[in-house]
């Protein structure tokens, strides 16, 4: 009898075997003709998951966002009422200071470089801004209910404030390294959300 394949469970070694030559060799080195190689599987058959590179790069952009997510949704989990502390942590999430989240810059930046040419991926690209946003928006909310904050800041110019920080914040640490740490980084995003809060007594 032919053996049957599990589809979803063959998906999710794919996926591992593709987090793992980005992790070893760069996103470049991604292709479905590396993954297929490295999977022990053939090139027919790697067609039978990803009929394209837009589909590898859209399942790899979507890996991102799952391991973003669940790290997010692990830290919200744990209090219904954050410290500024963990408020500074959860806003920190998508910064490239470690090695995971640098690998996943790696794929974000390729990813949104392909997205003008590439009319497939601008569904996904909008619900990375939206989710990227919806982070923050949450970050300025907390400090607001929780009467963190200053009853003088504009809420929604804050959001895109704090966006916009953390943007430039991970372009510079992602081709930076040497000018811009983690901890200089963890600095900067610390004394913004400070600046935003009513002074400690």
């Amino acid at each position: 009898m032919p053996k049957i394949v599990n589809h979803n469970e063959q998906r999710e070694m794919i996926a591992e075997v593709a987090w793992r030559i980005v992790s070893r060799d760069g996103v470049d080195a991604a292709s479905v003709r590396n993954i297929a190689k490295e999977a022990g599987l053939s090139m027919g058959s790697m067609r039978h998951y990803f009929r394209s590179q837009a589909e590898l790069c859209i399942y790899l952009m979507e890996l991102v966002n799952a391991k973003a997510k669940k790290r997010i949704e692990s830290m919200i989990a744990t209090t219904s009422s954050p410290t500024f502390q963990q408020l500074v942590d959860l806003t920190m999430q998508l910064l490239p200071i470690h090695n995971e989240t640098k690998t996943e810059m790696e794929v974000w930046l390729w990813f949104h470089a392909k997205v003008p040419s590439t009319p497939e991926l601008q569904p996904l690209n909008k619900m990375n801004y939206e989710g990227s946003y919806l982070l923050f928006k949450l970050v300025i909310d907390a400090l607001i209910h929780l009467q963190m904050a200053k009853p003088t800041i504009e809420a929604q110019y804050e959001i895109d404030r704090l966006f916009a920080l953390v943007d430039g914040l991970s372009m510079h640490c992602y081709l930076h390294p040497n000018y811009v740490s983690a901890e200089k980084i963890t600095y900067i995003v610390t004394r913004h959300l400070e600046d935003l809060c009513v002074p400690a007594k």
